[in-house]
């Protein structure tokens, strides 16, 4: 035991040597080329439903739905309603245990999550997502590869804490794989999902990311998924990411509780088929004065890091964006949010950019948007590292605004936990009414500390002798 000491508190004890055999490192392994491969396949699924309802295939999602007709933009958003509410109910009827939610099954079902349905629930998710739902695509492959995990940890009969440990990190690969972030995918698992950043815990998290993300290779391309230029730092924007993160806070909080009321009030039986119908429809309708509203908003964060938005445009979608995304996960359809998480921060940085500029010009204006979004999306999924390392990655660019966006991060992050609003995915916890409020699962305890013996209770002192006894001491009997 000696050998293993460390006086670092991020190398508790033995930390791998004891706990992880070679078959959990067979799994590591195993997991992370599933995730990956389960990314390349729903990335050619995701291609073949844009190709089929906006005839996409080359150039941008939102140049094939601008140039299509008015009557395809109801049309196809009906179908995407239709299928998402019949989909949905066909989900909640695939047999198997466990939770269909990653979060659910992570923080309240022990890390277990129903394969099948999970699998279900990934692909109609990328389905309506190419044919224009406003959600995010992550949620597809992060529900593949946090199911695998889940499956392949019952089939090897893992610990508990090791168990949510791999389907973490299953959740953080999907995500790599899909947006090529091998570095904030596992931050992603172990800082956002996981809540510690130690030894043992970071080490399986980097592997299964880096071998989902170049599995994921096969399919997915490997340039970052936004192109911008290198923009140069200024005091402007130091002294503006000082002012704003504050308000990305504030905006954070309010998104969050957004996302929890939307998550309370879904539809229940019959409505779950009507609901995505008329919400869809009516996106669809909306949608052609603003096809920006269509899609995971992808296409939308890189014309206002490029300054291809006039500001009048940018400030209906900053409105209009939040509204549509919560209107779409309140009808019950799965999707993930972290794209549309982003766009709102970078819109709300653009905006307000767009402002300062005129007081105090000289910045590039795609500078303002990075550090609103890494704010705003820090703030929501409570995880600061993560959303510096996955904008970094995103862009490959951003590192020249690193203190810019580390002021507006830390500001933000301790406004919304100032006003204690839940992150994102807490938000979305699905809680039984009567079943109270969900208990945090806190991080990962390997090895639960034993408790200490009881002591054994301490004897009487003997008796002092009497005093004047002439038979002196007695024996203690």
């Amino acid at each position: 035991m000696r050998r293993h000491f460390s006086h670092q508190p991020n190398v508790p004890g033995k930390g791998i040597v004891a706990s992880y055999t070679p078959r959990f490192w067979a799994l590591v392994v195993a997991i992370g080329v599933a995730a990956g491969l389960g990314a390349a396949v729903l990335t050619l699924l995701l291609d073949f439903v844009e190709d089929r309802s906006w005839s996409y295939r080359t150039g941008s999602f939102l140049t094939a739905v601008t140039h299509a007709g008015p009557g395809r933009h109801v049309v196809v958003l009906l179908l995407a309603g239709v299928i998402a509410g019949v989909g949905g109910l066909l989900v909640g009827r695939v047999r198997g245990s466990g939770a269909g939610e990653i979060s659910d099954g992570l923080w309240l079902g022990g890390g277990r999550l129903a394969f099948w349905r999970s699998q279900a629930r990934g692909v109609l998710s990328i389905v309506i997502v190419g044919m224009g739902a406003s959600l995010g695509r992550e949620a597809a492959p992060q529900l593949v590869g946090a199911a695998v995990a889940s499956r392949l940890s019952e089939w090897a009969k893992l610990p508990a804490w090791q168990r949510r440990l791999l389907v973490a990190c299953g959740a953080g690969a999907g995500m790599a794989a899909i947006y090529n972030v091998p570095l904030g995918g596992a931050l992603f698992a172990v800082e956002v999902l996981l809540g510690t950043l130690t030894l043992p815990i970071v080490l399986p998290a980097i592997s299964v990311t880096a071998i989902a993300t170049v599995v994921a290779w096969i399919v997915v391309p490997t340039h970052p998924t936004y192109h911008i230029p290198s923009f140069p730092v200024t005091a402007s924007q130091v002294v503006w990411a000082v002012i704003i993160g504050p308000l990305a806070g504030l905006l954070a909080v309010g998104w969050v509780r957004t996302i929890a009321i939307v998550n309370r009030v879904k539809p229940r039986r019959w409505g779950r088929i009507l609901a995505p119908v008329v919400v869809f429809t009516a996106l669809g309708a909306v949608s052609i004065a603003y096809p920006q509203l269509l899609g995971n908003g992808k296409d939308v964060v890189q014309q206002v890091f490029s300054n291809h938005l006039a500001v009048a445009v940018i400030a209906v979608l900053f409105v209009l964006k939040p509204l549509v995304t919560a209107a779409c996960l309140g009808t019950g359809a799965p999707g993930g949010l972290f794209t549309p998480t982003l766009t709102l921060g970078v819109l709300f940085g653009g905006l307000l950019g767009h402002g300062w500029s005129a007081l105090w010009p000289g910045a590039a204006l795609g500078g303002y948007a990075i550090i609103g979004g890494a704010a705003v999306l820090a703030a929501s999924m409570q995880g600061p590292l993560a959303a510096v390392v996955l904008m970094l990655e995103l862009t490959h660019h951003a590192d020249a605004l690193m203190v810019p966006v580390l002021l507006a991060v830390a500001e933000a992050t301790i406004v919304a936990r100032w006003f204690g609003a839940p992150s994102i995915y807490s938000a979305r916890l699905t809680v039984e009414e009567g079943e109270g409020k969900p208990e945090a699962a806190g991080p990962l305890q390997p090895e639960p500390p034993a408790e200490p013996p009881p002591e054994p209770p301490a004897e009487p002192p003997p008796a002092a002798p009497a005093q004047n006894d002439p038979a002196g001491p007695r024996p203690t009997p």
